[in-house]
This record gives structure tokens, sequence and C-alpha cells, in this order.
């Protein structure tokens, strides 16, 4: 019941929507009350002796009964319409909630999560809300309401009568509550199958290439086979439950027409009861019974509904482990000054990534991070970015806490280019001015032409509106690079950050964007991350890791001279002690 009364309080927007298809559920149960009343008239009139007055008697009776059944339709709309309405602006709201707060989750919770899946949450299993707001509430309170109107006009009409047809209810509600208990369990595995399957089909179609080239078309065919069989056996279990109890309720509620038919034919016969009376009961017992069989369906309903919304809520209900701390504060553009004080980090506990790192990068410096790969370089940018905190010491931007400002004006000091560059599906102009409000194209094109990207952008069909597809899969490695790039010139924050930029293009690519970024020093702070040594020669300062410890530190020339590790990095990669 929690995850069904927060969806609801979720639809306090729209309840005003709700109020008139409430109003209306309402008026539809009187006029469905009101129907088998002027029938049970009708009947009385009919095997009574005629007069005068029996005609027009008919004739209002019918009229009544058009206004009832034209009534009804109007009212019908509005439940039908409106309730739709409420739900789906509903089902909008809360995908939009699931995939607001994911961007506020740091790495740490992507680390064990799939994509397919997550989009899963936030599009099939919002989708069960619809489905409950627009059907399973309504319908329950609609048939909640019949329920009551009926029993007490059976009653009314003749309790012994009445008392004898709702033999079946008890053995029909404990079914019912066993069909929920059964159910949910096959519905919940449904909706975890269904994850499943979109995280694999997610994962294969952005790997397709990989797919094909590695001639593994077969071994995730099964893949998927697995995952779709496992959604189609959970979501049949549960169905199978369903067509065995709904013909049951069915076939109990047929055993009160019985009753009536049986004893109530008695008592008429013996004249205890009309006629009309017994075509009444038999009018509103078909009233009862509806309501019955329709309360199942709905139980169903509210099953799919709970264990969508029970993996919806396991998402809303995470809180981030990087958030602004209270009284954080918000800063204009930095100077750029980064100080790291004996920061420890790890990733798994016991397994340390970051041992003891201090340094500083002055503002408008070049400080490059050298070393083996899995020595914790990334994890540094990824620490001043804040996509993580340290495990103990702490880190600085122009003297205050990195934990003292928000992340959203931190994040707006910092410019990253990663190796693993991430394009959207879009024009080439629109990627580079992603990270700018309201650029204009000679700011973009001065970004691209300071990128090197500028020459092979007008090669392409349409220039800088050219559509560069998903992840920029119609260029080049080196291509996509220089677009990031120029991302990040556009930008122009205070601390540019470079992790392998160069990696992805050839040697006189690599030369250009050295100028570049040569052009760039001394206007911000520029983080560099290379295996290739050339590109940090001029670094002001160089950082030398090994084991996650900084164990060298001074200029391209002091660390030669010293003879460490850096001396044998470059000796590796020039092939020669003159470097």
């Amino acid at each position: 019941m929690k995850y069904l009364l927060r969806l609801v309080q979720s639809a306090r927007p729209y309840w005003w929507l709700l109020v008139i298809t409430g109003i209306s559920l309402l008026a539809i149960t009187a006029l469905n009350l009101t129907a088998p009343l002027l029938v049970m008239r009708l009947t009385t009139i009919l095997t009574h002796a005629p007069h005068a007055g029996s005609i027009v008697q008919i004739r209002n009776i019918a009229l009544l009964l058009v206004l009832i059944y034209v009534a009804r339709a109007l009212f019908r709309f509005f439940h039908s319409y409106l309730s739709h309405v409420a739900a789906w602006h509903l089902v909008a709201d809360m995908r939009v909630r699931v995939y607001d707060h994911l961007q506020k989750l740091s790495m740490k919770y992507y680390h064990d999560k799939q994509t397919g899946e997550l989009l899963s949450r936030a599009t099939n299993d919002t989708s069960t809300f619809e489905v409950l707001i627009a059907h399973a509430v309504p319908d329950l309170v609609t048939n909640i309401l019949i329920l009551l109107g009926v029993t007490a006009i059976l009653f009314y009409i003749h309790p012994l009568l009445a008392l004898l047809t709702i033999i079946p209810v008890p053995v029909l509600t404990y079914s019912g509550f066993l069909f929920s208990r059964k159910v949910l369990p096959y519905f919940r595995k449904a909706q975890k199958s269904l994850a499943e399957l979109n995280a694999v089909l997610q994962d294969n179609i952005s790997g397709m290439k990989e797919i094909q080239v590695f001639n593994q078309q077969k071994k995730e065919k099964s893949r998927v086979a697995t995952c779709a069989a496992d959604y189609t056996l959970a979501i049949l279990r549960g169905l199978k439950l369903g067509a065995i109890f709904h013909p049951s309720v069915e076939m109990l509620t047929s055993f009160g027409t019985v009753i009536v038919v049986g004893f109530g034919g008695y008592l008429a016969i013996n004249g205890i009861l009309q006629v009309s009376d017994i075509v009444g009961f038999i009018l509103y017992l078909n009233l009862f019974y509806q309501p019955i069989s329709t309360l199942a369906r709905v139980s169903e309903d509210l099953q799919q509904a709970v264990a969508g919304a029970e993996r919806v809520y396991s998402i809303l209900d995470t809180d981030p482990d990087i958030k602004d701390s209270p009284g954080a504060r918000e800063i204009k553009r930095a100077e750029g000054k980064i100080t790291f004080d004996r920061v420890y980090f790890h990733y798994v506990e016991n397994i340390p990534v970051l041992t003891d790192v201090s340094f500083t990068a002055q503002a408008g410096q070049m400080v490059a991070l050298v070393g083996p790969t899995g020595v914790g370089k990334t994890t540094i940018i990824s620490l001043i970015a804040r996509f993580y905190d340290p495990v103990s010491g702490n880190i600085y931007l122009d003297g205050h806490n990195l934990k003292d400002i928000t992340l959203s004006s931190l994040r707006n000091q910092i410019s990253i280019v990663l190796q693993d560059v991430f394009l959207f599906h879009g024009t080439v102009a629109e990627n580079i001015a992603y990270g700018v409000k309201n650029a204009g194209q000679e700011e973009i094109t001065r970004a691209a032409k300071i990128a090197r990207a500028h020459d092979f952008i007008c090669k392409l069909p349409e220039g800088y509106q050219t559509v560069i597809g998903e992840r920029g899969v119609k260029l080049s490695g080196g291509q996509k690079q220089r677009l990031a790039i120029a991302r990040a010139v556009l930008r122009n924050t205070p601390i540019l950050i470079l992790d392998e930029a160069t990696a992805s293009v050839d040697v006189e690519t690599e030369a250009k964007i050295q100028q570049a970024i040569q052009e760039l020093t001394g206007s911000r702070t520029i983080i560099v991350i290379a295996h290739r040594l050339s590109t940090i020669k001029r670094a002001d300062q160089i950082l030398v890791l090994e084991d996650g410890r900084i164990v060298e530190r001074g200029t391209h020339d002091d660390l030669i001279k010293q003879k460490g590790l850096y001396h044998e990095l470059c000796k590796i990669q020039f092939g020669t002690d003159n470097h």
C-alpha cells in the first residue's frame, strides 16, 4: 500500500482531473443503479391490468432511460478521457523524476548498473502507473460503490434472498486475496526480466561492431533469446493464475443467479415475491457480481503497478552520496588554483587507488599526470570534478574545500576532454556548443579553429550543420577528439582537464593540438594526462605516479636529470637518452 499511496500523492497536481473523474464515476454508478428500478417499474405496469395512464407511464420510463443512457455516455467520456490525461501526465512526471534523480547520483552508483536496466525502470516500469491511475483505482472505487449500493437494494427487495445470493462472496474474497499473493512474485520477476532484456539489447546494439567483428552473433542471439524467454515464462505464469482465477470467479458468481432463479421462482409462485421484484433482483444481481469479477482484474493491475513502483522507488529512494553540503557556497569564476592535501581514495574497501597524494597546481599552470596504467591518474581528475569524494584528506579550489562549494558552480569551472569521447546525435555545431548557452556561429568556429577541427569540419557534407550520428559514429577517433577539445575551449572555464586528449590522433594533428594547448596555457589551469610524453614536455609541473603515490615531481628537464621512473618511461617511449 505504501507504494500505491506514494503514487497517488505524486499525482497531486492532477487531483482536479481525478476529482472530476470521481464525480463522473459517482454519476455513472447512480445511473447504473437507477436503470433497473425503471425496468422493475415497467414490469409492474405490464403484469397488472392496463389502465388509461399506462401508455403515458411507459413513455415516461422510456424517456428517462434515454436520458440515463445519454448522461451515462457523457460521464463515461469524462471519466475515461480525464483519467487518462491525469495518468499519462503522471507517467511523464515520474519518468522525468527518475531521470533527474539519476543525474544526481554519483559515478559510484553506476559501477554495478546496466544502462538498459535503468532505462527499463524509467520507461517500462513507469508505464504501469497509467494502468493504476486510469483503470485500477477508478475501477476499484466504482465497483466498491456499486457493491454497496446493490447490496442495500437487494436487502431492501428481500433480505433472505439477498443473504442467499451473497453466499459465494466470502469464498471470492479469500480467493482474491490468495490470487494477489501468488501473482505478485511473477509480475516482479517479469519486470526484472524485462529490465535484463533491455540491458542486453542496449549493450548489444552499442557493441554491434564488436559482435560482428568477433562473429558472436549466435552467442548474442542466444543471450537475447534467454532473456526474452525468462520474461515470457514469468508473465505467462502470472497470466496462467489469472486464467484459472477469473473463470473460477465467473463460475462462483453464477451460483448466485441459480439461487435467485430457484428460490426466487419458488417465492414468486407462492405469491411471496412479485414478478417485478424477481426481474429487478436478477438485474441487480448482474450488477452485484460484475464488480466482484472486475475487482479480480483490478487486483492483477494493482500487482503489476506495485511491481513497477517498487523498482522505480528503489531509484528515487537512493540518496546521492555526492551532494551539496549544508551551507555550500556558490562561486563565480575561479582563479583555478587546485590543491590536494594528503588525499586517500579507494573504489573497493582495502584496495587503495590513491595514497597520501598532495600537490598544488597554481592558477594558469599546466600540470601533467604521468605513470603506468592503473596508478590513479584518471581518479585524480574525477576527484577534481567531484564525481567522487576522497576517503580522507581534502581538495581545495582557490583555498575553498570542494565540499564547501556547490556542485553546480564547481563544475562550471571545469571542462574535461576524455579519452573516450562522447558526442550526441546532432550537428557538429550543436556538439561543440553543448556546454554553452546561446553560442554564436562565430564563437563555435573560433573554438574549432583553436582545436584544429575547422578544416575537416568544412569538408563535411553540410559543414557545421552535418549530423554526426549517435556517439559521432560518422567521424574518426581523431575527429571526435578534436570536436571534444573545441567543446571544452568554447566553454572557456578556468580549469581544463585533458585525459589522453591526443591518444587517437596522428602525429601531425597531435603537433597542432599541442600548439593549441600551448596557446591556452597561462589563461587557465590545465591538468593533462598523457601517455605520449611529447605532449607534456612543456608542463610547468609533472607528477609521476606509481601504485597510487606521487613518486616524482618537477619539470621535464628536472625529472630527466633524476634518472628515475620518468626517465625510464621517456627512454622506453623515445628509445634514446636524448629526450
